[in-house]
């Protein structure tokens, strides 16, 4: 009786919501580590909020792409790892990410919003790491 007990409990967990729903952040941060800016602008929304070190603007999907592009041509990755994740809302999504470059550490904070069922980064902030 004991096992299938456990075997509720674990297939109940996994397939819950906010199981499924943590993997988000934790893909975005396997393409941080891969330099993939093809792979994050899959999640873009149609306009980005994003802050680069000292550059910040709103821009579209497409320029947002390239920009970040760009800095992974500047800034080699070389690790990344999730640091911080909150995932309690339903419609809302906030993570921080270790990134470590061949020339320095970036602290990556990624804001996302529910639309249509399917998560998209409003705002993507890459900072020093202090």
């Amino acid at each position: 009786m004991k096992p299938l007990l456990l075997l509720t409990i674990l297939f109940t967990y996994f397939s819950s919501p906010i199981a499924a729903q943590s993997d988000i952040i934790e893909d975005l941060c396997v393409h941080f580590k891969a330099g993939s800016s093809k792979e994050i602008a899959a999640s873009f929304s149609s306009s980005v909020d994003l802050i680069i070190i000292d550059e910040e603007d709103v821009y579209s999907k497409a320029q947002a792409e390239q920009i970040l592009r760009n800095f992974f041509t500047k800034y080699t990755p070389v690790k990344a790892a999730v640091v911080h994740l909150i995932n309690a809302n339903p419609k809302f999504r906030f993570g921080i990410i270790s990134l470590q470059t061949k020339t320095g550490k970036f602290r990556v904070s990624i804001t996302m919003k529910k639309s249509n069922n399917t998560f998209f980064i409003t705002e993507l902030r890459i900072e020093p790491d202090k």
